[in-house]
């Protein structure tokens, strides 16, 4: 798997997660790679910094350990529910975008995602729920996978 920082025409940067250099480059040529906030199929890769790997000789605790951590923290509680409040309607739209153009394949995620992996079953786009460790063999096993987490409906 690949990460690229990727920037659409209209000037929104984002992250997306790939097979291989050439998938991205022939699902950007195909249109399937479009911008998260407003849809542009006019897409490029932005400037990244390299990940550098740590020493070999390094205890896998202590790398892990070094790991950074996502924490937020606000001035003042009205900052913190503005931000909160931005974020829920920015999941909202990434879960009404998934909802209109990926197929519902419920709790089957992974044995479906895996089908369509292997040549089983026709390609499309899915989304739908699995496990925590079927997610981790699933990237493991080189299937293309994004982990998001979806806000309840508001109908819910």
């Amino acid at each position: 798997m690949i990460v690229f920082d990727l920037k659409c025409g209209e000037g929104h940067t984002f992250e997306a997660w790939f097979k291989s250099s050439s998938a991205y480059q022939e699902q950007r040529e195909m249109g399937l790679v479009t911008c998260p906030f407003c849809d542009s199929a006019e897409i490029t890769k932005a400037p990244m910094a390299p990940n550098i790997a740590a020493k070999g000789n390094q205890k896998a605790e202590a790398t892990k350990a070094q790991e950074p951590q996502n924490h937020m923290a606000a001035g003042d509680s009205g900052e913190l529910s503005k931000m909160v409040a931005e974020a829920e309607k920015f999941l909202t739209g990434v879960r009404q975008h998934v909802e209109k153009n990926f197929e519902d394949v419920g709790n089957n995620f992974a044995e479906e995602a895996r089908k369509i992996h292997y040549g089983e079953a026709e390609e499309r786009g899915i989304y739908g729920e699995s496990t925590k460790e079927e997610t981790v063999e699933l990237m493991d096993e080189g299937i293309n996978v994004l982990p998001i987490p979806m806000p309840k409906k508001a109908d819910a």
